[in-house]
């Protein structure tokens, strides 16, 4: 796995847990698909999710006070930095997090054990036709 897409795992792990029932990101399936995602989104997707998670790990100054990478923070503190860089004043800070969380969204939502928590039936399996060479 590339530095890139660990960095992306790391910062989804804490802004996308489980939670009761309901299963978090990396809960569904993440490796898988964010391989086929690095590899068929637009470049420039791709970039802004890596750049969304780069925003997290290196932003807990301004949400907690404290000037260490996201990854070093107790599980505590990663849940109020998770809270508060996705409320931050300044809509780029946000904006890159959102980006991250969307693209994240994808897999999280499409997965058979999610849509069976929600009631909705599971997607048919996809026919691999979105992307032509």
């Amino acid at each position: 796995m590339s530095t890139a897409k660990r960095l992306v795992r790391s910062a989804l792990a804490d802004l996308m847990p489980s939670g009761g029932a309901m299963p978090g990101v990396l809960e569904t399936d993440w490796d898988g698909f964010v391989e086929r995602y690095a590899r068929e989104a637009p470049r420039q997707v791709w970039l802004g999710v890596v750049a969304g998670a780069l925003v997290y790990t290196v932003t807990p100054i301004l949400t907690v006070g404290r000037p260490v990478p996201a990854t070093r923070l107790s599980p505590e503190l990663k849940d109020v930095h998770a809270d508060r860089i996705t409320q931050h004043p300044v809509y780029l800070v946000r904006q890159a997090v959102f980006l991250l969380k969307l693209s994240a969204g994808f897999a999280w939502g499409a997965h058979p054990s999610v849509r069976e928590k929600l009631g909705l039936e599971p997607y048919d399996p996809d026919p691999g036709t979105w992307r032509q060479e």
